[in-house]
């Protein structure tokens, strides 16, 4: 969601959309083909471990162990350089003596990535997400064999922000929609809206097979159901007829919200299911639902108002 522009400017973008930007100024804007590494550690300057204590004697000790500490972070970043990686995302934070190696090496680093992007990032270029660098020996290592790949890696600027896009993504076609709009609550709703949209999709495609909309299937089980409650004598009788008028609700909220009279409406769209149940020849009128924009009944099969069944 990026502030700015009019909704109708919304567009769908072909990679994987990172809602941050490179860590430091001298980093290419962009790698191709990209070689990701994924990582879930600090790339800061290894400290000791609380509790650890060292005593030095002579003063160029300490210096030497601040040396060693910065180095340390300095060969993890050669060993991922080494490996191929020419770009690196992390969850975490990485400091400004280390983005000076991606700097040089023309690498771009990424931190501060949100966990679920990284395992979106990660399954779309087939990367592996690193915790650490220890290998079973206790060495330091990292295999190329982590390495995830993408055709591109570039960063572009959307509104005020910049946005990391992984295009080309080896396993799954991974897209983003970038959804552009006047303030926060217009994305927000906009948001709902499309989600929405997306999961009936989704419901169509795993139902494989569509309904007649705007209350038809409503009304017909209602009568249905209302006919099947007078056959029993029982009591499960007013509990299914109860069940039947409670379906009614939904074509009625549809009708109260269009502004059109509700009990007229409802009443006429009974009475042409009643009509295609009981009768053979009128079987086609069980397509009948709401047209809100006249106010009165259609086909909405022909209509092209459908649900996923």
């Amino acid at each position: 969601k990026a502030h700015g522009k009019s909704a109708g400017e919304s567009f769908l973008m072909n990679g994987y959309a990172l809602n941050t930007g490179h860590a430091a100024q001298g980093m290419p804007l962009k790698v191709s083909p990209a070689k990701i590494a994924c990582l879930d550690f600090n790339l800061q300057k290894t400290k000791m471990q609380l509790g650890v204590q060292v005593l030095v004697s002579d003063p160029k000790g300490l210096e030497r162990i601040h040396q060693r500490e910065s180095d340390m972070t300095k060969e993890r970043i050669q060993k991922l350089l080494k490996a191929g990686a020419n770009v690196v995302l992390t969850t975490k934070g990485i400091d400004g003596m280390a983005l000076k190696y991606f700097a040089e090496a023309g690498a771009i680093a990424v931190r501060r990535v949100r966990k679920e992007d990284m395992r979106h990032v990660a399954k779309a270029t087939g990367a592996t997400l690193v915790s650490t660098f220890s290998d079973m020996e206790g060495e330091e290592t990292f295999e190329p064999s982590f390495l995830g790949s993408a055709d591109e890696v570039v960063e572009e600027r959307i509104a005020d922000d910049a946005v990391i896009m992984i295009k080309g993504t080896k396993t799954s076609g991974a897209v983003s929609l970038v959804l552009r709009g006047a303030n926060d609550y217009m994305l927000d709703e906009m948001d709902r809206a499309l989600h929405d949209a997306l999961s009936i999709v989704k419901r169509t495609l795993e139902s494989n097979t569509v309904v007649a909309g705007g209350g038809a299937v409503e009304s017909a089980l209602s009568v249905y159901l209302e006919y099947l409650a007078t056959t029993l004598g029982s009591q499960e009788q007013l509990a299914i007829a109860e069940f039947a008028e409670s379906l009614l609700i939904i074509p009625k909220v549809l009708a109260v919200n269009a502004a059109k009279d509700a009990t007229d409406l409802v009443a006429k769209l009974r009475a042409y299911h009643h009509t295609a149940q009981t009768r053979a020849d009128k079987k086609h009128l069980s397509n009948m639902g709401l047209d809100l924009s006249e106010g009165k009944i259609r086909n909405n099969l022909e209509a092209g108002v459908i649900e996923p069944a």
